[in-house]
């Protein structure tokens, strides 16, 4: 059976990729095995990948909110555009899990002109800058382009001293990340240049995908409890991840959620972040 890709590309169809991804949001065996089966009876010639997520996801949801809300991360990154603001603090939100001091958005003079630096972090009395690129088509890609450029901006501070998380601060490592992948000219351009990067899938075992099945870091977007509007709401409120609601439902009553309804999206955050 071939089906079509976000990109266009036709393939075949690979039912142990799906089952892959089913298991990871939680479903039991059993379940996975009855939403694979009734897709596969539902499979035409030339089906997107995009129906068959739709589909997917609506099968799990029937199950539990939770399920469908950790299969849902990617498109819950996307959520975090359009400009990719919120994208920023997600990622300051991962390194603060990992006992980085961070802040964002800071303006700093390098030798030639003055750079606005997305995220900065601290650990170890290493500080590294970090650029995030956004992409709100899940097609994009971050080819090498993007590390010349952002190695250029970092030797224009790395030898001077900032006003960062003190007075005298230095800006020694330099990262890039991104909701979607790199190319491979990218990736070897940073190897060769002693960048890190940070993508969906990248590093393979340490990639924006890995951090949040590993340690429960997933957005307030992947919600299925609330709508758009009011995911976007708990966003401009500062509400960053989904877990940060457990101990701050009162950011839920400012967004004008009824009472039954809070209690019913604090049940899916719960099951949601097991691990907190």
């Amino acid at each position: 059976m071939k089906i079509v890709k976000h990109s266009g590309d036709i393939v075949d169809f690979e039912p142990e990729k799906l089952k892959v991804s089913l298991l990871k949001s939680g479903a039991s065996p059993v379940i996975v095995e009855d939403i694979l089966n009734k897709i596969k009876n539902e499979l035409y010639e030339g089906i997107s990948t995009k129906h068959i997520y739709k589909r997917a996801f609506l099968l799990l949801k029937k199950e539990a909110n939770s399920h469908a809300a950790r299969y849902n991360l990617r498109a819950a990154l996307q959520l975090l555009g359009p400009a990719g603001f919120f994208f920023e603090k997600y990622i300051a939100r991962l390194f603060d899990a990992e006992k980085y001091t961070t802040t964002t958005n800071l303006v700093l003079q390098g030798k030639c002109v003055s750079h606005e630096i997305d995220v900065l972090v601290k650990k170890d009395n290493v500080i590294s800058m970090i650029e995030c690129k956004f992409h709100s088509s899940r097609e994009a890609a971050s080819d090498v382009k993007v590390p010349l450029y952002v190695l250029s901006r970092f030797n224009d501070l790395k030898d001077r001293n900032h006003m960062i998380f003190s007075k005298k601060d230095t800006v020694s490592k330099c990262w890039i990340s991104t909701n979607n992948r790199f190319t491979s000219d990218a990736i070897a351009f940073a190897k060769c240049s002693g960048m890190n990067l940070l993508s969906w899938d990248y590093p393979k075992n340490n990639s924006l995908k890995t951090k949040n099945d590993n340690d429960c870091l997933y957005p307030v977007t992947c919600l299925t409890t609330l709508s758009l509007a009011e995911k976007d709401k708990l966003l401009f409120l500062d509400v960053i991840l989904a877990k940060e609601l457990i101990n701050n439902s009162d950011a839920l009553e400012k967004i004008s959620l009824s009472s039954n309804r809070i209690k019913n999206v604090l049940k899916e955050v719960r099951e949601l972040c097991k691990c907190v």
